[in-house]
């Protein structure tokens, strides 16, 4: 399954600039709002689920190497945030649904 795919069966926004998502295929995924659990336990690939929108979910999905960060409940990102990601080749998605809701459709996508 291609982050394409992803972000249109999930009805994903992309914030960040436009890449090839087609080209990207997670392989996994990790949920948490805890930076320090999220740098100890997402892999290279992983799309991470969180509420989490400030500056920092850049840093660290950057450390981790994360395909893209879903950022979930509607949470609003400050214009520096989505300008940081965009310098630093990470991929914001935003839905309006909660955590929860997200990290189900995933695994039925397969995404585990």
């Amino acid at each position: 399954m291609t982050l394409q795919q992803v972000i249109e069966r999930l009805q994903l926004k992309v914030l960040t600039n436009p890449a090839d998502f087609s080209a990207i295929s997670p392989s996994g995924g990790y949920a948490s709002d805890l930076l320090s659990c999220v740098m100890a336990g997402a892999k290279p690939g992983y799309l991470w689920v969180t509420i989490q929108a400030h500056i920092n979910i850049v840093a660290v999905a950057a450390l981790t190497d994360t395909a893209a960060i879903i950022i979930t409940e509607g949470a609003a990102l400050e214009p520096e945030v989505i300008e940081k990601a965009n310098s630093q080749g990470v991929t914001l998605l935003g839905t309006s649904e909660g955590t929860y809701q997200v990290v189900g459709k995933l695994w039925e996508l397969g995404i585990r």
